[in-house]
């Protein structure tokens, strides 16, 4: 595998956990496909998607809204985001988060380590990005 791995939004792989979900997962950089010992991907709210209720054992997980409006649950603590905001949960943390905006909600998430997020994104159903997808994520890159 080399040092270097470079990649445009037209290559990242797209995945909904569970056929049912609302959301899909871009992912940027994982262990299985790069090596990496973390894993970044782009999740995509849907209108009115939310995660359910969830915890990692060993992985903090980061989410920095790129567009969009949310808001995250942990316990008795809710916290709305846009775009700018950024959330860190610590491993073990039971959290959910929900798009509560007019439109789709884009978080860069990142676990760190992994905690078998990657395998578990893969273990679901290919899905497709868009162009409303590919706009926000060049939007990104300018």
């Amino acid at each position: 595998m080399t040092d270097v791995i470079a990649k445009s939004a037209r290559s990242y792989e797209a995945w909904r956990i569970s056929p049912d979900d609302s959301n899909r997962l871009a992912i940027i950089f994982d262990p299985e496909a790069d090596g990496a010992g973390f894993i970044a991907a782009v999740e995509i709210f849907d209108k009115g998607g939310a995660t359910p209720p969830n915890q990692h054992e060993v992985g903090q997980e980061m989410f920095f809204v790129l567009s969009g409006e949310g808001r995250a649950r942990s316990g008795d603590t809710v916290v709305d985001l846009k775009a700018g905001d950024a959330l860190l949960l610590k491993p073990g943390t039971e959290h959910a988060l929900a798009n509560t905006g007019p439109g789709r909600l884009y978080c860069l998430t990142i676990m760190v380590p992994d905690d078998k997020f990657a395998a578990l994104i893969r273990s679901g159903v290919r899905a497709e990005l868009d162009e409303e997808d590919f706009a926000v994520l060049s939007r990104i890159r300018s």
